[in-house]
């Protein structure tokens, strides 16, 4: 929302790494096997396609796997080979790609950081674990996916634990960035803080 405000362009990075575990999946590979999965990140074709109702559509080697990259599984493959540097690497260069004029929206946990470190705007968005549980849950029941409350929860209590242990890129904030607790706070209000930002 924020992008379509301003006019500009869209990366989701997570998407890349739960396109990159999606791929992998489809090969049938291991993912602790940090060579094939490296040969994995640097062989997928991910294209972003815009949709109607300003919804973004992801395309992992030909295929529309939008819906399949938004599950718990999908993020949890994610969160395991975004741990692998060489994982990283192969994929900078593409989010560097996208950095063009009139500007980006950059979404993901080491943007502010590693990828965009020279970045005009940084803000950090954070939530408690509960209150992420409860957008997700409701996001994947809208989709009718089987999911349960609690079970989210733990999930992703874990990947957080696991994304800021981490040795390469871990997750926190830049030092400069705004910091943004959107606990209770509902989307436009939530856009309307990022824009102030973008807009100062």
């Amino acid at each position: 929302m924020v992008a379509e405000r301003l006019g500009w362009r869209l990366l989701d990075s997570g998407a890349l790494y739960r396109a990159v575990g999606y791929a992998a999946g489809a090969e049938g590979l291991d993912l602790s096997d940090v060579e094939a999965v490296t040969r994995c990140a640097q062989g997928t074709k991910i294209q972003f396609r815009a949709a109607s109702g300003g919804e973004t559509r992801v395309i992992v080697n030909g295929h529309d796997a939008t819906d399949e990259l938004r599950t718990e599984t999908a993020g949890a493959a994610a969160s395991a080979i975004a741990s692998m540097p060489s994982v990283r690497e192969a994929l900078v260069a593409l989010q560097l790609g996208f950095r063009r004029a009139p500007g980006l929206v950059a979404d993901g946990r080491d943007m502010g950081t590693v990828i965009f470190p020279d970045a005009a705007h940084k803000v950090f968005l954070t939530a408690s674990a509960a209150e992420r549980a409860k957008r997700r849950y409701k996001q994947l029941k809208e989709k009718g996916l089987n999911v349960t409350l609690g079970g989210l929860q733990r999930e992703i209590e874990a990947r957080d634990s696991r994304d800021a242990s981490r040795a390469v890129a871990p997750l926190k904030p830049a030092e400069d960035a705004v910091l943004v607790d959107t606990t209770g706070m509902g989307i436009d209000e939530v856009v309307a803080k990022v824009l102030a930002v973008a807009q100062s």
